[in-house]
């Protein structure tokens, strides 16, 4: 594999991912600093390796094929939210209830960014640059989207909770991350297991989560601590 062609594949994973979050991070009033969302982009992008040694092992353990797709996607999201986690949501720059999901968004950006990269080597280094493109456009508007809208449920649903105690953000991360989980492994296994059928209609349920998600947003936006007295 030549320099050129593993530049035009990082080129073509990156772009997609940096115009996502471009338009994520105007849902936020007071934009996040963009060391900090770097931070986390590069932090999903960490978690891509972590994740990748993780699911080989699994893949050596578990013979049953949707078995293994689920704890794949169990393993990116946990792997996902744990980088955004110790680089962003520990940090005093998640500081209102909407930074939880833009920050969580960035990290699966960054995770979708390699992840999309690796699976465009394949092809750019055959030479198909038609199946590349096919493949880039689908991970856009399919994978690319799974993981926005599966760490930001967690996002979400830590937002939802900002002014709470310690145990009520333990029990929305659970949820948080067994929606995501959910969300990822149905995804996973309709596309691996359907048909041409199938596969359009799990990519429009997933746009319909955009959808959701982007009324998540304005739901965040409002949220406010509880009057005391």
């Amino acid at each position: 594999m030549s320099a050129s062609t593993f530049s035009l594949a990082l080129i073509a994973g990156l772009v997609p991912s940096l115009i996502w979050l471009w338009f994520w991070n105007r849902e936020d009033a007071s934009p996040e600093p963009r060391t900090m969302l770097a931070a986390a982009f590069f932090g999903g992008v960490l978690a891509v390796v972590a994740a990748l040694i993780a699911e080989k092992y699994v893949a050596g353990i578990v013979s049953d094929p949707s078995l293994r797709y689920t704890l794949w996607a169990a393993i990116e999201e946990i792997f996902k939210f744990a980088a955004v986690g110790v680089i962003a949501l520990m940090s005093g720059y998640n500081d209102e209830p909407i930074d939880a999901m833009v920050y969580c968004i960035a990290g699966a950006l960054g995770f979708a960014a390699l992840e999309n990269t690796l699976f465009l080597l394949g092809p750019l280094s055959g030479g198909a640059i038609a199946q590349s493109i096919a493949t880039g456009n689908m991970r856009f508007i399919g994978a690319t989207l799974v993981h926005i809208v599966g760490t930001a449920t967690v996002g979400f649903a830590l937002g939802y909770v900002f002014y709470k105690g310690y145990l009520a953000k333990i029990i929305a991360v659970f949820i948080g991350l067994l929606a995501a989980i959910t969300f990822h492994a149905a995804f996973n296994l309709s596309i691996i297991n359907g048909d041409a059928a199938d596969t359009l209609r799990a990519f429009s349920w997933v746009w319909g989560a955009v959808v959701i998600l982007i009324i998540l947003f304005e739901e965040i936006k409002v949220v406010r601590p509880r009057a005391m007295g």
